[in-house]
């Protein structure tokens, strides 16, 4: 939709600042071909680059400390699919942050309205990012799975550091210093710029890569990387993008929540990234889309957690999954 600042008096329309992982968080996709193993060794980032142990949730969601304008620290999630950082009302409003404005957010399925302000300061892991939007949005799923976040750390402070996400190790990287970029080997994969409505407020570019699946025959599939997310999801295509693989999509069960049923689960997918297939790949694809939410670019989201590690490169806009 808009957003309104005290130095804009244009709309401007805003397209997918929000995490799909709001919906994704309850669908129950299964992890079974994932296999994380326990490493004895002390933990380090490639090149000596800032780390921390986040906390993780259902083996997916990444949490960190963070402060927020030097209060703090509180619980976020790491979201590479948010293009802003979120935080909840609650604590909006002990820190006292003001209304500047609104803003559409688009998810899986949905689209709602939220409350924008411009902190002075966003710390994490010793790194400081100051005058940084941030949206206001209730957290309800989230906060289901873990009543202790209390925000979303997006792309607008990520983008500001090279950062990779190690699962096995249960660490996290963020270099400002591109120390580890020597270190990191492996196939880049290189980012896709998504099209932009000439409408669109510019913020950081979204993390989409080009994927093969072996039910959509040779037409790229645009995922997006998302570390907020614990498993894959295609969106219900506009007529002339059609996949017929949603053709094929099976309605859960009755013996699974009423959010689950809000998913059908698609046929098994092979993978095709880069030079690497990936083999029984589960997607789901949303039930009902409300006839408000925009079209979007990508066709889907590529969970973080499917792989070991992942360095992703905002400044040269690639991606190294499970480097060297």
């Amino acid at each position: 939709m808009s957003l309104h600042l005290a130095t804009r008096e244009k709309e401007v329309d805003m397209r997918h600042l929000f995490s799909n992982c709001r919906i994704q968080l309850i669908v129950a996709v299964s992890l079974a071909n994932l296999s994380l193993p326990v490493l004895q060794a002390k933990s380090r980032c490639p090149g000596g680059a800032v780390s921390v142990t986040p906390r993780f949730v259902q083996r997916a969601l990444i949490v960190i400390p963070v402060k927020v304008n030097r209060a703090g620290p509180f619980d976020f999630m790491v979201d590479t699919g948010s293009q802003i950082t979120v935080v909840d009302p609650l604590l909006a409003s002990e820190l006292d942050l003001k209304p500047q404005g609104t803003v559409g957010l688009v998810s899986a399925a949905s689209y709602t309205h939220a409350s924008i302000t411009i902190l002075d300061t966003l710390e994490a892991v010793s790194h400081v990012v100051e005058k940084p939007l941030v949206v206001v949005q209730d957290l309800g799923q989230i906060q289901a799975a873990d009543s202790r976040i209390r925000g979303v750390l997006g792309e607008n402070f990520l983008a500001h550091f090279d950062l990779l996400i190690d699962y096995g190790r249960k660490l996290l990287c963020l270099d400002e210093t591109k120390v580890m970029r020597d270190e990191v080997h492996g196939e880049r994969i290189p980012l896709v710029t998504p099209q932009h409505s000439e409408s669109e407020l510019p913020l950081t570019e979204r993390l989409v890569i080009p994927v093969l699946l072996s039910g959509t025959g040779t037409r790229p599939i645009l995922l997006q990387l998302d570390s907020g997310s614990d498993g894959p999801i295609l969106y219900p295509s506009r007529e002339e993008r059609k996949l017929r693989l949603l053709e094929r999509a099976t309605l859960q069960g009755d013996n699974v929540s009423k959010a689950q049923r809000a998913f059908a689960v698609l046929p098994i997918q092979n993978m095709r990234i880069g030079n690497r297939t990936l083999s029984q790949i589960s997607f789901v694809t949303p039930v009902r889309v409300e006839k408000n939410v925009p079209r979007q670019d990508e066709d889907g989201v590529l969970p973080t957690v499917l792989f070991q590690r992942v360095y992703i490169s905002f400044v040269d806009r690639y991606v190294v999954f499970d480097p060297r």
